[in-house]
Formats: structure tokens, C-alpha cells, sequence
């Protein structure tokens, strides 16, 4: 029964809500707050709720009489007050009600003034703030109000403040040891605070010194302090004319050192600072131009998008890339040929390179995205590759290779820009080493071409393919081979039916393409090689395959196509500098692997087997490998143990032959006759200098040194 009661008394509090609700009498607005004890001249406060079509009335009220309550709320105002009513709409469910004071609360003075407060309780009254729609009531803001009159002075404010004085020249206190307010401080008797009666308890022990208040009497040498009922003969002409400041007390607190602020967080805007270019540049100082400004080249920010004037710093390398839409066509870039300063003194020209992309595919999204609505031609500028030469703590040359394209616009065309700096050590014509005197993993393996007409090695690259875009070798880039580094790389060659019928010419044309990744015929052994040294260098041998192939294929298949390149590059290592093992290049061979190309007939599309104009893509790779020989325990036998050949001369680092050179018959830089005699006079100084040398002149003391003895 208690379990069914409690249910029956939810359910009618239930029904009563409801009714309520139907009746209209729960309230759909309210304040907040709903009591307001204000003691300013403005108040405010919101209503919330379904404010449509209400209305609002403001009203003085006062406690009846007879109960000691308010009278009830009602739409019709009851009565004018000095109070202005404002609303002002905040959304769509809530109003700022605002009520203003309308009059003065200055205290009223010797001249009587209507609008002047007679009292200092200035206004003192209780307010109402009804809201009614359609006649009907909805709720009420009272508000009971306790304002005191201002107090104004007469006579403008005194300028007067405390001044103190520099501690530097004159002490903060008379009586330093006056640390307490009001209160005697002990042993303290220059306090003022202490009577008599209590200097009398610590008369004898009083703080010394100027912290006590004990300040020295003024020098008898000083002109100041002679009366003239005692003064000396000598005085005032041996006086001396000091001011009363200049004492040795002064400055006895004063340590003078000063307390720097520490920078705290504020929401002020940061005030940057003009640029300071530095005398010499150092890895990782800004680039400065002549005009003292930062050099800037778009960068890639930390969050991974794209800073259009990053500045460029100094031995930082960089590659970028930034994607953007072509709705239009951008405003073109400024002057490349920047004067940029050289970080010793001088400046140095940015030198530009133009050339046009062949191959969109790399900068362009999708190009074959058909493009709607009206198109215009843009010029743009893909990509800029800077290079900075540097030396020490300078730059000795920029260059800037601007790649540039015409592409049309449109709503569906985005275009990739790259950006990219590299530094290279020494001047325009130069590149960097690899190591010193070992190779560095990861970095290029150093190629060469001799020249024969002036003996001099000229630089040559060892490359792999690095594909884009369509895949096909005619578009690829290259990329350098890195010492250490094995990898693999191909791309495609287009060959229609035709092409293969010509076994002979396809051969040799796929043969050229992959030979044109290496057009080194040496390579460096170590990573810092001499140019003008050929000892320095090794031959690429190339492994030849003993394969007779017939010239002219049968009808759609081409066998003994060179498909593969092969480096394999053996390195060994060689010492060590600073326990850094050295590494260094033994040999260097490429060879060739042989495949047999076959056209297909059953592929999607057209028939390349029925429409000899129709191509075929065949993939060609290319490979390095780096084969490490094991180090051996025993020092590495020098030319001179190994002997080849006694005679010789050209593969032994001794030869025999030659030891006594200018007086053989090979020699034939002067005539035999002169070389004999310069020969034979080089001899006489030799027995000379032995005859009379430190060995010799021991010889001759010895029987002298025994007589003496």
C-alpha cells in the first residue's frame, strides 16, 4: 500500500504540472537575477526566454502599510520615477534589461541646487521592473536601491608628493633603526616613538654607528664648524669648504646594483626588431641582401605549410614544395638578380638560368582534368634551384636555375612549385668533395673524364634514374650514387612493333640510354681526390658478354636487348683518422644482363600487333651494389714489396734503373757532358761534408783524448 501511494502522489504532481502548464500560469521568461541590491547608478540584468511580443515597465514601490509587503506586480505603472528603462536584444531568447539613474549625486553645498543630493544617502528606494504580454503578467525584476552621494573637493587636487631622496648622496632615514610604526623600537634612541622613560632602559647600549642614529659631528677642519668665539689663528684660512652631504656615512646603505625586471607573459604585440646583418655569416644566420634585408626563397613551416619569405640560412639546405590553385594568374616574381651581401665585405649577384619544363606532370596535379568555364594562359614559374658557393665564412657565388611553364587557368588546375637551396664548398666551378681522405656514406661517388689534351680529370657524374610523372626514361631525372647506399631504379622505353623487328638498331638505342648514366670512364678512390693526379683514380671496367645475336628479330619478339645496368663497386677500408674507420674504392664494374622483348597482343586497348603506330612500354632498370672486402689484419703490402717486374719501373715505386738518373744516358735534359760534371762535383761535396762531418772530426779526438788522459 505505501509503494501504490507514493506512485498515486507522482502521478497527480504530474497532472498538476500539466494543467499548470495548459493554464498558462508557469512562466516562460524569466530574470536572472531576479533581486537586485544595487549601490551605483546603473544597473542590468538579462531576461531569458520567449521574449516575443512582451513589454516592459519600470515603477517606484513601497511597502504597504498595513502588511509591511509590496503591493502585487502589475502592467500599469504606478508611478514616475528618476529612472530611464533600456533594453537591447542579445540572440534570439535573451534581453539586456538596463535601468540608469536620470540625476546628479553630488553633495549639495552653500549654493542649493535641485538636482544636488541634500544628504549623503543620496537615493534610497525600492524599483520594479514588470514584463507583461498581452495584458497578461510574466514575471518581475525588483530592485532595491542604497546610492550615497559623491563627495567632490572644492579646490583641485594637491600635486604634492613624497619625495626621497637619492640614496646615493643622502641616507633614506635619519634614524634607520626606526623599523616599526608607532611602536619604540629597542635600542633603538633615536626613535621618536620611545619616552624618556623608556630611552632610560637602554640608554647605555643604543645601536652604534649611523644605523643608530649616530651620525658623525661635522670635522673641526670644516669652515662650517668653527664658531667665532673659538677660532684658531690659522682659521679661516686653512679651512676647509665641504657640504653638509659630503660625509663618509654616505651611501652606507645603498649597494648600487640594480634588479633587471624578468620578461613576463603579455598580450601586447611583439615589437620586432630591425634586422642586424652580421660580419662574418655562421651556419644558421640569415642571409642579408645589400639593402639590409633578409634574402627570402618560399620555405615549408613546422605545421607543413608554405612561407612565402622565409629567410635563407647560411649552410642550411632546403627543398620545398608548395601546392596552390590557378583560379588566375599570379602577379609575376620580383628581380631574381638580387645583390646579396657576401659576409666579407662585399656583395655578390644572384646569376639566373632560365629553361622550360617538357614534363608538366611533375608540377601539375592532374593535367588531363578537363578544365570549364573561360581559360587563360598563365606564365609561371615552377621552380627555382639555388646554389650557394661558399669559402669560410663567406659566399663566393649564387646561381638560379627558373624553371618556367605556360599553363591555363581554371577552377580544377593546381600546380606544385619547388623550391630548393643547396651550399656547395668553394667557387662556381667546383664541387663539393665526399670525404677527407675516406668517403662518407651517403655521399656522391666521385667520377672522372681525363682529358688528354691538358691531362687534367674533368669531373663526371655516376647516375641512377629517379622517374616521375609518366614513368618514361625520356622525361626522368638522375640522381647521383651514394657511396654505401644500394639501390635500384628503372623506368620505360615506348618500342612499337616495327622497332622490334629492328633488333640490331633497338639494341644499340637501349644501350645508349643506359650508358648515359655513367659517363665516367674513372672514379676517384678516396674522397677527395687530386684532379691532376691519375694515381688517384681507377678505370670502370665494363664487362663485355661473348652473345651473338641475330640482327633482324622475327615478327613481334627481339631477343638480347640490354635491359639491366649493374654497378657493383668494391670498397675496402684503409686506416683510420681519429678512430673513424676510412673508407676507399678498390674497383668499379658495370655490367650488362640481357632480356628478350615480346610484344603483346591480348592488352587492353589497341592492338600494337595490328597497328605498328601503337607503342609499348618495356622496362629497362639500372643497380648498385657496394661489395665490402673484410679488413685485413696485416698492413696492406706497399709497391715496393710487391715486385712485379725488376726492370720495371712503371709498376714499382722503386726502380733500380734510375737510381742514379742524371748520369745515365736516359737522362736527356741537358747534354751528357754537363750532367757528368754537375754529377761528379755533387759527388765531391758528399765525400767532403762526410769526410768533414760530426763522425769524422770524432774519429781525429779520440788519440787526443787519450794523451789527455
Amino acid at each position: 500500500m505505501a509503494r501504490l501511494s507514493f506512485s498515486c502522489i507522482v502521478f497527480y504532481f504530474i497532472f498538476i504540472i500539466i494543467v499548470l502548464l495548459k493554464e498558462g500560469t508557469v512562466c516562460t521568461v524569466v530574470f536572472q537575477p531576479k533581486f537586485i541590491l544595487a549601490s551605483g547608478p546603473k544597473i542590468s540584468a538579462f531576461l531569458v526566454g520567449n521574449i516575443s511580443g512582451v513589454s516592459l515597465t519600470l515603477s517606484a514601490v513601497s511597502p504597504l502599510s498595513a502588511t509591511g509587503s509590496l503591493p502585487p506586480p502589475s502592467c500599469i505603472p504606478v508611478s514616475q520615477t528618476q529612472w530611464n528603462l533600456s533594453t537591447e536584444f542579445i540572440g534570439k531568447s535573451a534581453l539586456l534589461v538596463r535601468v540608469n539613474l536620470n540625476r546628479s549625486l553630488e553633495l549639495c553645498g552653500n549654493e542649493t541646487s535641485q538636482d544636488c543630493c541634500p544628504e549623503s544617502l543620496c537615493v534610497q528606494e525600492t524599483l520594479r521592473v514588470s514584463v507583461c504580454a498581452d495584458d497578461t503578467l510574466k514575471t518581475s525584476l525588483i530592485i532595491q536601491t542604497q546610492i550615497y552621494a559623491l563627495i567632490v573637493p572644492s579646490k583641485p587636487l594637491s600635486e604634492n608628493r613624497t619625495v626621497i631622496p637619492n640614496q646615493v648622496f643622502q641616507p633614506l632615514g635619519r634614524c634607520p633603526c626606526d623599523v616599526s610604526p608607532d611602536v619604540c623600537d629597542i635600542r633603538c634612541c633615536c626613535d621618536p616613538n620611545c619616552t624618556q622613560e623608556m630611552l632610560g632602559l637602554f640608554l647605555n647600549q643604543c645601536l652604534p654607528g649611523p644605523f643608530g642614529g649616530s651620525l658623525s659631528p661635522v670635522p673641526d677642519y670644516q669652515c662650517s664648524a668653527q664658531s667665532s668665539e673659538n677660532d684658531p689663528d690659522w682659521f679661516p684660512f686653512l679651512c676647509v669648504v665641504s657640504p653638509s652631504d659630503n660625509n663618509p656615512f654616505l651611501g652606507l646603505f645603498y649597494n648600487g646594483g640594480t634588479v633587471s625586471p624578468k620578461p613576463r607573459p603579455s598580450f601586447q604585440t611583439h615589437q620586432v626588431t630591425a634586422p642586424v646583418p652580421p660580419v662574418n655569416y655562421r651556419q644558421g644566420d640569415p642571409i642579408f641582401t645589400e639593402a639590409d634585408g633578409y634574402f627570402t626563397i618560399p620555405q615549408n613551416s613546422g605545421l607543413g605549410q608554405c612561407v612565402e619569405n622565409a629567410p635563407v640560412a647560411f649552410l642550411e639546405n632546403f627543398e620545398c614544395q608548395c601546392v596552390r590553385r590557378l583560379q588566375f594568374c599570379p602577379s609575376q616574381s620580383d628581380n631574381l638578380r638580387v645583390k646579396v651581401k657576401d659576409g666579407r665585405g662585399g656583395v655578390v649577384t644572384v646569376n639566373v638560368a632560365d629553361e622550360v619544363a617538357s614534363d608538366l606532370s611533375l608540377f601539375l596535379s592532374d593535367s588531363s582534368e578537363p578544365i570549364s568555364g573561360s581559360q587563360q594562359s598563365c606564365s609561371l614559374v615552377l621552380s627555382l634551384r639555388y646554389t650557394f658557393y661558399w669559402r669560410e665564412n663567406g659566399l663566393t657565388g649564387i646561381t638560379v636555375l627558373r624553371t618556367t611553364a605556360n599553363i591555363s587557368t581554371g577552377p580544377a588546375v593546381s600546380f606544385t612549385s619547388r623550391h630548393s637551396a643547396v651550399f656547395v664548398n668553394g667557387n662556381e666551378t667546383s664541387q663539393p668533395y665526399s670525404g677527407n681522405p675516406g668517403y662518407q656514406v651517403k655521399r656522391s661517388v666521385i667520377g672522372g673524364i681525363l682529358d688528354s689534351d691538358t691531362g687534367v680529370i674533368q669531373r663526371a657524374q655516376i647516375n641512377l634514374w629517379q622517374p616521375g610523372g609518366e614513368g618514361l626514361c625520356s622525361s626522368a631525372d638522375l640522381r647521383p650514387v651514394l657511396f654505401g647506399i644500394n639501390s635500384t631504379s628503372g623506368c620505360l622505353i615506348p618500342a612499337s612493333l616495327p622497332n622490334l623487328t629492328q633488333c640490331s638498331q633497338l639494341r644499340e638505342t637501349v644501350r645508349a640510354v643506359l650508358g648515359g648514366l655513367v659517363t665516367s670512364t674513372l672514379v676517384s678512390r678516396t674522397g677527395k681526390p687530386d684532379f691532376n693526379n691519375i694515381t688517384d683514380w681507377l678505370n670502370i671496367t665494363i664487362s663485355q658478354q661473348n652473345s651473338s645475336q641475330p640482327a633482324e628479330g622475327s615478327r613481334g619478339v627481339c631477343a638480347g636487348v640490354p635491359t639491366h645496368l649493374h654497378v657493383n663497386i668494391r670498397t675496402v677500408i684503409r686506416g683510420s683518422v681519429q678512430g673513424v674507420p676510412q673508407k676507399i674504392i678498390l674497383a668499379v664494374e658495370i655490367s650488362f644482363r640481357e632480356t628478350t622483348w615480346r610484344i603483346e597482343c591480348d592488352v587492353g586497348g589497341p592492338n600494337p600487333c595490328l597497328d605498328p603506330e601503337v607503342m609499348q612500354n618495356f622496362a629497362v632498370t639500372s643497380s648498385v651494389t657496394f661489395t665490402e672486402y673484410p679488413l685485413s689484419s696485416q698492413p696492406p703490402r706497399s709497391r715496393f714489396s710487391i715486385n712485379f717486374t725488376e726492370f720495371d719501373c712503371d709498376r714499382n715505386d722503386v726502380c733500380w734503373n734510375e737510381l742514379a738518373f742524371p748520369l745515365t744516358r736516359y737522362y736527356t735534359g741537358e747534354p751528357y757532358s754537363q750532367a757528368l760534371a754537375k754529377g761528379l762535383i755533387l759527388v765531391f761535396f758528399f765525400i767532403a761534408a762526410s769526410v768533414l762531418g760530426t763522425p769524422w772530426r770524432q774519429i781525429r779526438q779520440v788519440p787526443i783524448t787519450l794523451e789527455l788522459y
